[in-house]
């Protein structure tokens, strides 16, 4: 699910930011690879740094564009590793969402964040999925789409829509004219089949299985696919299984403003820190206001309100994110000081180098399930969703518009179950784990998921802000992973809806004063980062 802008708010890059530091491995550990995992050539990665001091290798694994290869076209897929500090006897693969994420870096940040039990017996292994990231061929659409200031996606009149739908039409015309035939085989099973063949490659029997987000979609695909090829699933931050991506994003709108709506509480419990409002109410006016503001005079002919809103979109993502934002808007609407709010934009908002992950989402979601293709159902959902939920509601729109008029072969939604028309879904054991503020992926998707998959087991992170919860500092959670993840255990399952287990949520974040919004920003993060506004909006 996109991430506006962040789209497929992917969750990929964001979340990797947006946690807090992990300690480093014990020094001087030893680290050996399994003999039948050198099949792969692991060499040291020419364009990727690890963390810390952990080893971290790359390869690549050439595969068929098409899944029955007979055109005999190839797809090169980029992968890298972080072996095991003692002996491995498991290998974990990472997905940190999207779709349109590279997943590469996830391989040091899993690794770091695993207790020492778990990184003494788990290579992790992550990938860049295919057509994104270092894997080629590569998806190309238009980079100058994100020139600054872009179109205001709250269309005034008839007119300001028009030229917003010529837009997303002559977007998905340039992927499909500099992409070429990859766009027809980017769906979530065209990446489920990649997966299996790594763990070919990588001589394994089963798998374990981290993904986030998207990801969570993409394993629950992979383990109805290859059910006996699975040893350990773990689904964070759950795509609802039974939304393709038109209705997912509809839902996921709703979700992010809910989101909003927490942390513009949030900021009015700490008036005295950011003079934007003794209520929610007040807050919300001061940021619209805001938007309004920025759509008639851009800050330096940059910041207008589509970059405002692909930049706050964090908000919905992370807790972490909310004093930093707040502070950037109440540097600029209480004092006047743009400088926070510029920064804002540069960590978070969508630039020319986005186009690679914003195309890559596309790419699968557009194929994944069909779309309407009269417009006049997109303009009536959107507004009835914004009339109740305008914080994201027509930006989130524009982000999957152009899988309206998308050139590529599109397939029906993979639904798993056990009805007609349903693959079956995968029975072995699974780990289910989702916060209940979580904007991205509404947290009904895992109580769904949950009835789909008979021998999973769903934790919740009661009050939990985080897309992404699995190894992020939540000693509750990290301990149920661990205990599955090493020796297969599993909250018991109770009769009902779930879920079978609550973990509490950790502190909500502390204010800082406006003047901190200076302070450095987390690492910058292209719209592939975020999971596009759908099922979460999506996920890279």
């Amino acid at each position: 699910m996109r991430a506006p802008t962040l789209a497929a708010i992917s969750v990929g890059a964001l979340l990797a930011s947006l946690v807090a530091a992990v300690p480093a491995q014990a020094e001087g550990a030893r680290e050996t690879t399994r003999i039948d995992q050198k099949a792969l050539r692991w060499m040291p990665c020419e364009d990727l740094e690890p963390l810390g001091d952990e080893t971290l290798e790359c390869a690549t694994l050439t595969v068929p564009m098409s899944r029955n290869g007979t055109d005999g076209e190839t797809v090169r897929v980029a992968l890298s590793r972080v072996p095991a500090t003692g002996t491995a006897e498991h290998t974990l693969l990472v997905n940190p969402g999207g779709p349109g994420s590279a997943g590469r870096r996830w391989a040091s940040y899993t690794h770091r964040r695993m207790s020492p039990e778990l990184r003494e017996v788990y290579d992790v292994v992550s990938f860049d999925p295919r057509g994104v990231g270092a894997s080629t061929p590569s998806i190309t659409c238009d980079p100058a789409y994100f020139d600054p200031p872009r179109p205001d996606g709250v269309p005034a009149d008839a007119d300001a829509e028009a030229v917003l739908r010529a837009d997303a039409e002559a977007y998905a015309a340039a992927c499909a004219e500099n992409t070429g035939p990859l766009l027809d085989h980017v769906r979530t099973e065209d990446t489920a089949h990649d997966m299996d063949a790594i763990r070919i490659a990588l001589d394994l029997e089963e798998i374990d299985y981290l993904g986030y987000s998207y990801g969570s979609y993409l394993g629950t695909v992979y383990s109805a696919l290859y059910p006996d090829r699975v040893r350990a699933l773990v689904l964070d931050s759950v795509v609802g299984p039974d939304n393709p991506w038109y209705e997912s994003n509809l839902r996921q709108s709703a979700a992010l403003d809910r989101s909003a709506r927490g942390f513009f509480e949030w900021v009015a419990r700490h008036h005295a820190s950011y003079g934007l409002g003794a209520d929610a109410e007040e807050v919300e006016a001061a940021y619209y206001g805001l938007r309004s503001e920025l759509a008639r005079d851009p800050v330096d002919g940059v910041v207008g309100p589509t970059e405002l809103e692909s930049s706050v979109i964090v908000v919905a993502y992370s807790g972490g994110t909310w004093p930093a934002v707040a502070a950037a808007l109440a540097d600029r609407i209480v004092d006047g000081d743009a400088t926070a709010l510029k920064r804002l934009h540069a960590a978070y908002g969508e630039t020319a180098e986005s186009d690679n992950g914003y195309g890559g989402y596309l790419a699968v979601q557009c194929t994944d399930s069909r779309w309407p293709k009269d417009w006049a159902t997109w303009r009536a959902d959107t507004e009835e969703v914004h009339d109740t939920a305008p914080f994201m509601a027509w930006h989130n729109t524009w982000y999957n518009a152009p899988c309206a008029t998308w050139d590529a072969e599109v397939e029906d939604w993979f639904q798993v179950g056990y009805g007609p028309y349903e693959h079956p879904a995968y029975r072995g054991d699974a780990l289910i784990v989702h916060a209940t503020g979580d904007g991205a992926t509404p947290v009904e998707g895992s109580h769904a998921l949950r009835n789909r998959l008979p021998g999973s087991a769903l934790v919740i992170e009661e009050g939990g802000l985080t897309h992404g919860v699995s190894l992020t500092g939540n000693a509750c959670v990290d301990e149920i992973v661990r205990g599955y993840l090493l020796d297969g255990e599993l909250p018991e399952r109770v009769r009902g809806d779930g879920p079978d287990a609550v973990c509490r949520a950790r502190p909500e974040p502390a204010p800082r004063a406006p003047q901190s919004a200076a302070d450095p920003l987390l690492d910058r993060l292209g719209s592939a980062a975020l999971e596009r506004p759908t099922g979460a909006g999506t996920p890279e």
